[in-house]
């Protein structure tokens, strides 16, 4: 009979030491920071900036033209994407000239059905982005201190931490990885992210400082609830992601919808990188401390 991946995993942590558990999520986190790192020295940004952030003009509009020789005609102008969603055609603009913008709402609303113009200045996008910074910061902040009120140990509190760290880190490379742009959709399922990543660090350390009991039958009980949390929302965020994303191939008549989609890709990347940094760097820097902890009591009753 196949082990379910609770099992395995659980299978997995009794088996390999506090040291080994590390490899894997630091790797991982090592890997990440290099992606990010090459992206913001390329780019000036450690993650790809939407329209919102940098300012821009997004066309949607009803055409039988294809994708190649819109992308000729509109080479003139700053384009930086064009797209199909269902049976309609998407442009997007990067930063122009008022002469330019004119010129081309003009082309476009003369020549096409449809036409839809969501234009965003340079300057409010640059409020964005450092409201989306302040955002990010208010967020780790405000959740170490509730982590540090709750346990008031600054080794399991500062493992939760970490865990949610390393998660954003790694949804942030995959986002750089795969091209899906920084969105206030995008932002949100990072801030998203960091409340789903608390919530399974919360349970594990809990369930390990908080209850009586053999420290690996606690792990493993915590394990049980925890997977089972993650892979229903993982479920979920994956049929999100398949209708959002592919529904217009079955129905023609559907348009994609790519804020629902980047939002389910990103959160569904960053619970995978959860699951390893809960139940791999977390357990192994919890099971390190209870045992520490146990030599240094035991220390103090000898003595």
């Amino acid at each position: 009979m196949s082990l379910s991946l609770t099992e395995q995993l659980d299978s997995f942590v009794r088996k390999h030491s506090d040291r080994q558990l590390m490899i894997l999520p630091g790797a991982i986190l090592l890997i990440a920071v290099l992606i990010i790192a090459f992206t913001w020295a390329t780019t000036g940004a450690p993650v790809k900036l939407g329209m919102e952030f940098k300012g821009g003009t997004m066309i949607s509009l009803t055409t039988d033209t294809p994708l190649t020789e819109l992308k000729e005609k509109y080479s003139i102008y700053p384009l930086t994407d064009v797209r199909q969603t269902g049976s309609t055609i998407v442009m997007q603009f990067g930063p122009m000239s008022t002469e330019e913008q004119n010129t081309l709402n003009k082309d476009v609303t003369d020549t096409y059905e449809n036409v839809e113009i969501k234009l965003v200045g340079p300057v409010y996008g640059k409020d964005l982005q450092e409201q989306a910074i302040k955002a990010i910061f208010i967020s780790f902040v405000g959740m170490s201190l509730v982590v540090f009120v709750i346990f008031r140990t600054f080794i399991p509190s500062g493992a939760v931490v970490l865990s949610a760290f390393c998660d954003i880190m790694t949804a942030v490379a995959f986002m750089d990885l795969v091209g899906v742009e920084l969105s206030l959709g995008t932002l949100a399922a990072l801030l998203m992210l960091i409340g789903y990543s608390v919530d399974s660090d919360i349970l594990l350390t809990t369930r390990v400082l908080k209850r009586k009991g053999e420290l690996q039958e606690n792990i493993s009980n915590a394990m049980g609830t925890g997977i089972t949390m993650t892979t229903t929302t993982l479920v979920a965020l994956i049929a999100m992601y398949l209708v959002s994303t592919y529904s217009y191939l079955v129905i023609p008549s559907f348009s994609q919808i790519n804020l629902l989609s980047d939002i389910s890709i990103v959160l569904i990347f960053g619970l995978v990188a959860d699951m390893i940094n809960t139940w791999l760097t977390n357990v192994s820097i919890l099971r390190w401390y209870v045992k520490k902890e146990g030599t240094r009591g035991a220390r103090r009753r000898r003595a």
